[in-house]
């Protein structure tokens, strides 16, 4: 593939945040990257896990690859968190939405996969713009907005929390292509990961959130025509 038709190089760098005692993971993600055609570009950021706080933690890693790119001179910072599962990636349709990006300047993040609290189209059909609620399993900041993100130190929040409250001009791939998978966890409570397994993972939890944004008017009115019938059948007896 040219690097014309290569949509991986529109990042300029991309990282992959791996616990260094989780080869198991760092083995998975490879083959993901593998079948997405981008391994040879992803640079792997060994960081030790929290002894006491793990949402601090990441927070350390994810601005640790932020001034990294920063530093290396990167406009378009790229980075997945090791448990990344990749799935129904066609690399027209991220080409068509890197156009997009190239083309809107002012953009800030951009997410291959997130949970959202609204989607909008836009008038590209590859890309969505997003309320963003969470997960930073795969995102890509723009330098700008890179540069002064990367500034805020560690203030108790959560880095997904961080993100949420600077959304502004974020937009995703769709439909949305990265998902995590269910190895796990070193990043999260015993409580929230059998919460999240109970309820199907999180691939369906992601998928079930970007179905329902996209078409939530359409199941709104159908569920209020529903019981609006249901009520009137009712009143009948």
């Amino acid at each position: 593939m040219t690097d014309s038709l290569d949509p991986w190089r529109f990042f300029d760098k991309i990282y992959c945040i791996s616990i260094d005692t989780r080869n198991d993971r760092r083995t998975e993600a490879k083959k993901q990257f593998t079948r997405a055609g981008l391994l040879e570009r992803v640079e792997f950021v060994h960081v030790k896990k929290h002894p006491e706080n793990r949402e601090k933690g990441i927070f350390q890693s994810h601005m640790k690859c932020l001034k990294k790119g920063l530093q290396e001179g990167a406009n378009h910072i790229l980075i997945f968190e090791d448990d990344i599962l990749i799935k129904n990636f066609h690399p027209q349709s991220l080409l068509n939405a890197v156009h997009f990006l190239k083309n809107k300047q002012n953009w800030n993040a951009f997410f291959l996969g997130a949970i959202s609290s609204n989607i909008k189209k836009t008038e590209e059909s590859s890309v969505v713009s997003i309320q963003y609620r969470c997960l930073a399993h795969a995102y890509a900041l723009n330098r700008p907005f890179a540069r002064q993100f990367s500034r805020q130190s560690w203030n108790n929040i959560p880095y997904d929390n961080l993100l949420q409250k600077q959304c502004k001009e974020f937009f995703a791939l769709s439909p949305m292509i990265a998902f995590q998978s269910t190895a796990s966890s070193d990043n999260q409570t015993i409580v929230l990961d059998r919460m999240r397994r109970f309820l199907g993972g999180l691939l369906f939890i992601q998928k079930s959130n970007e179905f329902f944004q996209r078409h939530k008017l359409l199941i709104i009115c159908s569920h209020v025509i529903f019981f609006l019938i249901i009520t009137i059948l009712i009143g009948t007896f």
